[in-house]
């Protein structure tokens, strides 16, 4: 899951499909990270708006610590979401050519919402950051399905 400083939407995404595959049995078996296209913020936590929300809704961000995208994520994710149509073009441009399969955005996971941008909630007020959750709700329930149905079977 990638934003722009990875302390917003990265990390709820994050800890929402952690959540998502735990619910289904899932959790030891997929890893999720999130990362910021920016490290500015790099080893903080997400923004305490974005934990305060989450919470509301069951999810626990505070262990996450936020980090750059680095070039080792291209090789070793199977799976690249991108939070908006910005961040994928700025991904595009920094995976090499051969990787660029694994690139994508998180709402073309969500029925009805394909090609869409999950907008930033920094500067705005409550609503942006329950929007957020939202939309990453409505895409990370159909990824953990398609996830586990990409598991091998019996491990």
């Amino acid at each position: 899951m990638v934003c722009t400083g990875n302390i917003c939407r990265s990390p709820t995404a994050e800890g929402v499909l952690q959540h998502q595959l735990q619910t289904m049995g899932l959790a030891g078996r997929v890893r999720v990270d999130s990362a910021g296209i920016q490290g500015w913020h790099a080893g903080e936590a997400p923004d305490p708006r974005s934990q305060a929300h989450a919470s509301r809704r069951g999810y626990d961000l505070s262990a996450q610590r936020a980090r750059a995208v680095q070039a080792l994520d291209f090789e070793q994710a199977d799976l690249i979401l991108a939070m908006d149509r910005g961040h994928l073009r700025t991904l595009k441009q920094r995976c090499p050519t051969g990787l660029r399969h694994k690139l994508g955005l998180l709402l073309d996971h969500a029925p009805g919402l394909a090609g869409q941008d999950v907008p930033d909630p920094y500067y705005g007020g409550a609503e942006g950051f329950e929007a957020v959750l939202d939309l990453v709700e409505a895409a990370c329930a159909p990824l953990a399905r398609t996830l586990a149905e990409r598991l091998p079977q019996g491990r």
